[in-house]
């Protein structure tokens, strides 16, 4: 699959791509290396459209072998001349320059010399970054799957909501919201006349949706003020959330396999030249993996069988295993690493450890709730079905002392009109880290927000 359709200029990828020679092309670009020779000038541009660089060779003599030599890595460059079949090995394509114009010169400081960087130090120049291989392949790949999203829920009917960012009511009732504070800074001068939050989710709002249009999605930032430092949080996120009427549990898990299954393949058929660097560089098991992902049936267990799965492995976990206790990542990782060896599906989790909204169980116990584990990863996807009965809600409500006048309007959709509906979040960032093997989150953010960092 192969979205790019006639740039608004010639890039590096489709020059690359072409079927035959160019009697005169223009490139923009950033240089990546430069070499000088008595004969000749080797110049490979790079303009982000592509992981490969097209060659530029400038021949003694000419006014764009004097400008070629100057360059330097880093600086910006609009380089004109036919596009030839290349005799050396790599390619299948070079330029000939003719014109050779520096657009923004780049001093020897440069911080991206051609070496490898570590990703540590890489976090420090995240303004630059994506100039380097693996990280604008993280970038083309997440722009790819972005599009992706919306074609698969517009291919299956689905209406995208923008739901609020500014929210007064905490969805998942965990209290880790960032609050935008009073207006000047002075209490009981809020903008909104009450405190308003960053959103954790826009759930909620898009039940609202769901219970009167139907089938409906969510695509956007999300927020959670978690301190937290692990390699799979980060405090701004994106979120794909959708939420269907008449809709149970069942569903709800067969469209979530659905999804994961069409995003990995569209990873796998527009961005395979991205992917063999991660292939080659980060993680070599990784396009087993993927066909895994894509082509095997998702393993499905309940909370208790996993729990007996976990209870009698032969492996000491970090973490105890006990019914009424949440999974914790390495118990995430072994069922689908090591046990069931494929992404697996765990659903009717302990009532008391999901919130108030998920729907209650006929032995009281358990929510119908589900989470979608992938190997490298663990959790991507966290849904379930929603509870649709008033008076199980407002008891669900009651019991985790969350006051009713706050959520008015969401009880109020349960009095007119209410009927069975579910909907899951996935975490887009997760699916980036399965897609390319990368195992920061941090590292498939242009811009990581993370406690105490907010530098760029």
């Amino acid at each position: 699959m192969q979205r790019q359709g006639k740039p608004r200029r010639e890039t590096v990828r489709n020059l690359l791509s072409s079927t035959a020679p160019v009697e005169r092309a223009t490139v923009r670009g950033w240089v990546r290396t430069v070499r000088g020779h008595k004969d000749f000038a080797f110049v490979e541009i790079n303009d982000g459209s592509s992981l490969a660089g097209l060659q530029v060779v400038a021949d003694a003599g000419t006014e764009a072998f004097a400008a070629a030599k100057e360059l330097s890595t880093g600086c910006a460059v609009e380089i004109s001349g036919p596009l030839v079949e290349s005799p050396g090995p790599g390619q299948d394509w070079e330029m000939k320059a003719e014109e050779v114009k520096v657009v923004g010169t780049c001093p020897e400081t440069y911080p991206l010399q051609k070496k490898r960087h570590s990703d540590e130090y890489l976090r420090s120049v995240a303004h630059l970054r994506p100039r380097t291989n693996k990280y604008g392949a993280v970038f083309r790949i997440r722009s790819s799957l972005a599009l992706a999203i919306h074609e698969f829920f517009a291919e299956r009917g689905f209406l995208w909501i923008h739901t609020p960012i500014l929210t007064p009511s905490d969805c998942e009732g965990a209290g880790e919201l960032f609050c935008t504070g009073p207006r000047g800074g002075k209490e009981g001068e809020e903008f909104f006349g009450r405190p308003a939050y960053l959103t954790v989710s826009g759930q909620l709002a898009l039940e609202m949706f769901a219970l009167s249009l139907g089938d409906v999605y969510a695509f956007g930032p999300a927020f959670r003020a978690e301190e937290s430092h692990t390699r799979r949080h980060a405090a701004e996120f994106w979120m794909v959330e959708p939420e269907m009427a008449f809709c149970d549990l069942v569903e709800n898990m067969d469209l979530a396999e659905r999804f994961v299954k069409a995003l990995v393949r569209v990873a796998m058929e527009a961005n395979s030249d991205d992917l063999s660097l991660f292939s080659r560089f980060v993680d070599k098991t990784l396009p087993r993996t993927l066909r895994t992902v894509a082509e095997q049936p998702f393993a499905r267990v309940s909370y208790t069988e996993a729990v007996d799965i976990l209870s009698s492995a032969k492996k000491k976990f970090d973490y105890p295993v006990e019914w009424g206790l949440d999974l914790k990542t390495e118990h995430e990782r072994f069922l689908c690493e090591q046990h069931f060896k494929k992404p697996v599906i765990v659903h009717d989790f302990p009532l008391s450890i999901k919130p108030f909204y998920m729907r209650v169980n006929d032995d009281g116990k358990t929510a119908a709730a589900m989470d979608v584990l992938v190997p490298g990863v663990g959790e991507i996807i966290g849904g379930s079905q929603r509870e649709e009965r008033y008076d199980v809600l407002v008891s669900r409500m009651d019991e985790l002392s969350i006051p009713r006048e706050d959520y008015w309007w969401y009880l109020d959709s349960r009095t007119y009109g209410s009927v069975p509906h579910a909907g899951f979040g996935l975490g887009f960032e997760r699916l980036l880290m399965l897609v390319t093997g990368v195992s920061n989150i941090r590292d498939v953010i242009p811009f990581p927000r993370t406690p105490g960092n907010i530098e760029f």
